[in-house]
């Protein structure tokens, strides 16, 4: 009887900070909040108050760097480079999936072998990621060979070499 209500209190105690934790992103900022309030109100001169007073604060936000501002060009970039690290989800890429990234294609850029004998592929965009199953790739990987990684079960990547069968691989860098 005691183990059981020991055995709760930890599950409870483990499962609360999750229920709790609050989004880190939940919207825009307060300033663009503002900014965007002033297109309600109906006289033209209050109006261009409003907006010059809260563009100017917005303004500010940005030059003190309190508010970020990106294109979803940049988030795509950063979302590219970030691919197969095991990284918090901050929610500041979106959260929708929607748009979530599956796969990137890419380049060889060199070649090397790990400590298991398996490959260890060096990318044209900076990314390195090291081969974790012993599947043999036929023919062997050289500088200038197209490469695809995809994302697989479990939080798995499956990496292939000018359309070779998939081996499994896990991002170094």
């Amino acid at each position: 009887m005691v183990r059981w209500v020991i055995a709760v209190a930890l599950v409870g105690a483990a499962a609360s900070p999750l229920a709790a934790r609050p989004k880190l992103v939940a919207g825009p900022p307060a300033g663009f909040g503002r900014l965007l309030a002033c297109r309600g109100l109906s006289e033209s001169a209050a109006r261009l108050a409003c907006f010059d007073r809260e563009a100017g604060a917005v303004g500010e936000a940005v030059a003190r760097r309190d508010i970020v501002v990106v294109d979803r060009e940049a988030v795509g970039k950063t979302r590219r480079s970030l691919f197969g690290l095991a990284l918090p989800d901050l929610g500041i890429f979106g959260d929708d999936g929607s748009d979530a990234l599956k796969q990137i294609d890419s380049v060889v850029s060199g070649v090397s072998t790990n400590r298991n004998g398996g490959y260890v592929f060096s990318l044209a965009d900076g990314s390195r990621w090291t081969q974790i199953d012993d599947r043999p790739i036929a023919i062997e990987p050289r500088g200038g060979d197209k490469v695809v990684v995809r994302k697989a079960a479990l939080g798995s990547y499956m990496l292939s070499v000018q359309r070779q069968p998939d081996v499994r691989v896990r991002r170094l860098d």
